[in-house]
């Protein structure tokens, strides 16, 4: 009955052929029209990957009930390994820095006025106000506005070397006198510690490294300034922002980052604008060394394997008609381009070349090209062909076309439904993949199961009329050479020791399953910024030679080094009950000194004289003194009980403990605070209308260059802390927090929808089979090196250290869709041999270097044009081609003998019942 539908189906499309041709350009060109006429896919700011948790409530929370701090930032590192950048020629040329660019308009336009805070600032305000003092009138008033950075800069030119170290003393001396805290006052409060490194000792006055802000005016035009350098981690932002960086700023750090390289030796310059820049930049240079290899490789792949140029570039004109009708269907149902889609069109290449080259090589098998031309005749013995006897284009494309489309459908429609079956998933994101993926692969068979054939048949028979030149060719593999004998070696193996390959292959598999359990889930930011080409790239010439780069290091530096203050250097915690509780002030003081090593004074915790000892694993920042890096309320009230004697006295009356926080009528005091300093009390506690106190927050400084989970994971311990210990609610929250809860959610959804396409694909397997054949065991065994070759390549992953996340499982969704389409590929051959009366041993061989060959160019082919990404300076291509070569690798290893070894195992077991049933007849 199948047969019988293939050959009619494979006659229907050979006998039409000009008009199926038509057909299928006409209606590509409609579907293609789909990218111009289409609506605009729109991404409504990540609500493709929304979840609901409480950890995203809490953010919506605080973004209506607190001001966001999204500022534009310039981080500069001033540098000199071994040496000191505090020294008084160091600092000027910061400041000489600093006014080149004011005076750059470029860069000045998008600068906040005084948007320049460094240590140099601070030690040149200091000096201004010394040299107004001296001049002061009788009274000992002096002029006490902001100074300019030319008064600055003339303050510091005007001292000697040991001046400026005596000033420097003074500034970072640990245990300030009166008097300091008056200078720490007039030039604004800045924290001078907060533009120095961690490892730096209080109290010293030298430093290998030192830090200086830049805010930029934010895309509102609102002004962020230097006041978010006030106490505590200075300056750190919000974080919460989904935005980016505006052109005009980036263009303004990349402008910045060319008159630092001219002053200083050493150091950088980061920001976003940077960053993004140094990505593009690395995908071109990647692109550019990765093309010619890429092309060289595939065209001499694709010369090997077809040796024709006619069919090559029949089958790219069949990927050309794909690659319009997923382009067109994404352009009509406006489906917005994601992460996760990257995957759609490789996995579609693909499968476009596969089924080409099985396409072709049973068209050239049919036309006397290889052993097995009865398995395309199925039904109809008189119709078998040998190499003597002539086989036109057409009756060789009928023939061979209807021995490979029945598994060219099955591949279609387990792969199609597998997929799709995770439109079901709550999340669009999803949604779409399973849309799209399915609508691709649909795509693929209109291609090479209708429109290819006939294209082929027509170019064939009119080349061979017009130039009397035959056109039958031998099939990949089936002729003498390298290729054949390791097939043949191949087919050696299966049949003598099918039972030790399946046992080696198992093992394998489960050592891959149990190293897949220590595969790091993390998702990381830094994981996606560009490295340093090796010394090989460096040596190209010319144009081919990349660029240098270096924000990965220096995004590591800066975490490690200093409390950075990029969008992803901060979390939060939304503190919710009663939070006029004075054990929830205490409460925040306990937990948040745990982390900065135990202090519990009034300054908010710290180590003993300025020791750090807080735990070198957490992400959370120290700063130079050892505290931990966490503004709230706590914070708040040491910084303006220090400051304003009105804040003091006030909290000496509530404080019965003597530990610096107020031990009654907390909310009559934070009604204080809001008079004192009403932008920075609003900015860790929010007052309603009425007056009364619904939440508290913490600021969280944290490493940028840490997995978003670790970070979560230490906020949330915090969090927990403050719980436990107060009558609040403390949730862990900020845009680092939210990211690591929508990646594990996306991840658990991704595991579950492929999970659930196997299963999909196995019952499909399972019906087909039984219905064909009435043999529903095919489809497990069909689908067992698929999910062998899905273990094989976690194992790898593992043992590359190579993530598994939300980025690499859209990967691994090759080796589903290759692997199926590969199995199936095999397992009809096979079976195809077996129902036409072949015996089992040339079955065996039939199916290996007959398939196998179309199998094996295929996945040389797709291999190695998108293996060679692994050479790429991007670390997300990069690990993109490692994982897509070693996919299509365990995919094609794993059917070309794990495969074949189970059926030959099934064969034989099937023999032995069929002949303990004779005999049992016979008895």
């Amino acid at each position: 009955m199948s047969e019988t539908l293939s050959n009619r189906y494979a006659d229907a499309v050979i006998s039409y052929r000009r008009w199926i041709i038509v057909f299928v350009l006409l209606l590509t060109a409609v579907v293609a029209a789909g990218i111009v006429l289409g609506d605009d896919p729109v991404d409504d700011d990540g609500a493709q990957f929304d979840v609901d948790s409480p950890e995203t409530a809490a953010l919506e929370e605080i973004e209506e009930t607190y001001a966001a701090d999204t500022q534009p930032l310039t981080q500069v590192v001033v540098r000199d390994d071994g040496g000191d950048v505090l020294t008084r020629e160091s600092l000027l040329e910061g400041l000489r820095f600093q006014q080149e660019l004011q005076e750059t308009e470029s860069i000045n336009q998008t600068l906040e006025e005084n948007g320049t805070v460094g240590l140099e600032n601070v030690v040149a305000t200091v000096a201004v106000f010394e040299d107004r003092a001296v001049g002061s009138d009788a009274n000992g008033a002096h002029d006490t506005s902001e100074p300019t950075l030319e008064e600055q800069r003339q303050a510091l030119e005007s001292r000697s070397a040991e001046e400026v170290e005596g000033l420097l003393g003074r500034v970072l001396d640990p245990d300030p006198d009166p008097e300091q805290e008056q200078e720490q006052e007039l030039r604004g409060g800045d924290d001078p510690y907060a533009f120095l490194p961690t490892s730096y000792e209080p109290g010293s006055v030298e430093s290998e490294s030192r830090l200086v802000l830049l805010f930029h005016e934010g895309d509102d035009g609102t002004d962020g300034g230097p006041s978010g350098t006030d106490s505590g981690p200075s300056g750190t932002t919000d974080g919460t922002s989904d935005g980016e960086t505006a052109p005009v700023v980036a263009d303004a750090q990349l402008a910045i980052e060319s008159v630092f390289e001219e002053r200083f030796d050493d150091g950088f310059v980061f920001g976003e604008g940077i960053t993004d820049a140094a990505s593009a930049s690395a995908v071109g240079d990647s692109f550019a060394i990765i093309t010619p290899v890429a092309f060289v490789l595939v065209l001499f792949v694709l010369a090997v394997t077809y040796r024709d140029l006619v069919d090559v570039l029949i089958g790219f004109l069949g990927i050309g008609v794909v690659m319009a009708w997923i382009g067109g269907v994404q352009g009509w149902l406006a489906i917005p381009g994601d992460s996760m889609l990257i995957a759609v069109p490789f996995l579609l290449v693909g499968l476009s070349i596969d089924y080409s080259l099985h396409v072709v090589m049973r068209y050239r098998e049919a036309r006397g090209g290889g052993p097995a031309q009865s398995a395309a005749v199925a039904g109809n013995d008189a119709a078998v062909t040998t190499t003597e006897t002539a086989v036109t284009a057409a009756d060789g494309m009928r023939r061979g076309f209807a021995g490979v489309v029945l598994a060219l459908a099955a591949a279609t429609v387990s792969t199609g439904v597998g997929f799709f079956s995770n439109v079901v998933s709550p999340l669009p994101a999803i949604q779409n993949f399973a849309v799209l993926s399915a609508s691709g692969i649909l795509a693929t068979f209109i291609a090479f199961g209708a429109f290819v054939p006939a294209v082929k048949t027509e170019i064939d028979e009119q080349l061979e009329k017009r130039f009397d030149r035959t056109r039958a060719k031998q099939p990949f593999g089936m002729d003498a050479g390298i290729v054949h004998g390791a097939l043949e070696r191949i087919v050696s193996l299966v049949r003598t020791a099918p039972v030790g390959v399946i046992v080696v292959a198992f093992l394998l598999a489960s050592a891959g399953a149990y190293g897949a359990t220590g595969l790091d889930t993390e998702f990381n930011q830094a994981d996606f910024l560009p490295e340093d080409a090796p010394e090989w790239a460096k040596a190209l010439p010319g144009p081919l030679a990349p660029d240098t780069y270096t924000v990965s290091d220096d995004l590591s530096y800066l975490g490690e080094h200093f409390a950075d203050h990029g969008p992803d250097s901060q979390s939060q915690i939304l503190i919710q009950g009663d939070v006029t509780d004075p054990e929830t002030l205490t409460a925040v003081r306990s937990a948040t000194a745990t982390v900065g090593g135990g202090g519990e004074d009034g300054d908010g915790g710290g180590g003993v004289d300025g020791e750090n000892s807080t735990d070198a694993n957490t992400t959370i920042d120290v700063r130079a003194d050892g505290t931990a890096a966490i503004d709230g309320p706590q914070t708040l009230i040491a910084s303006l009980s220090a400051e304003n004697e009105t804040v003091a006295s006030e909290l000496e009356q509530r404080d019965a403990t003597g530990n610096g926080l107020p031990d009654e009528d907390v909310d009559g005091f934070y009604d204080i605070l809001f008079d004192a300093d009403e932008e920075a009390a609003a900015s860790v506690l929010y007052r309603t209308d009425d007056g009364e106190y619904e939440s508290a927050r913490l600021l969280l400084s944290v490493r940028s260059d840490a997995a978003s989970q670790s970070v979560a994971s230490d906020t949330k311990t915090v969090a927990a802390a403050i719980s436990s210990s107060a009558p609040v609610t403390a949730t862990a929250t900020g845009g680092v927090v939210t990211t690591a809860v929508v990646q594990d959610a996306l991840l658990e959804t991704l595991v579950q929808a492929f999970t659930i396409t196997v299963v999909v694909i196995l019952v499909f397997l399972t019906l087909l089979y039984w219905v064909r054949h009435r043999a529903p065991s095919l489809g497990a065994l069909t689908l067992a090196p698929v999910v062998v070759a899905l273990a094989w390549l976690l194992g790898a992953m593992a043992l590359l250290d190579v993530p598994f996340n939300t980025e690499t499982v859209v990967m691994t969704s090759l080796a589903i869709g290759l692997g199926v389409d590969y199995s199936i590929h095999v397992s009809e051959r096979f079976i195809d041999e077996r129902t036409n009366g072949t015996p089992l041993s040339e079955a065996v061989r039939a199916t290996i270097t007959g398939t196998g060959g179309a199998l094996l160019g295929s996945a040389a082919t797709t291999a190695a044009g998108f293996g060679v990404l692994a050479l790429s300076l991007s670390p997300p291509l990069r690990r993109f081609g490692l994982v897509t070569g070693l996919s299509i690798i365990f995919a094609l290893v794993a059917c070309l003998t794990v495969l074949p070894c189970l059926l030959v195992l099934r064969a034989r077991l099937l023999e032995a019942l069929e002949r303990r049933d004779r005999e049992e007849q016979h008895l």
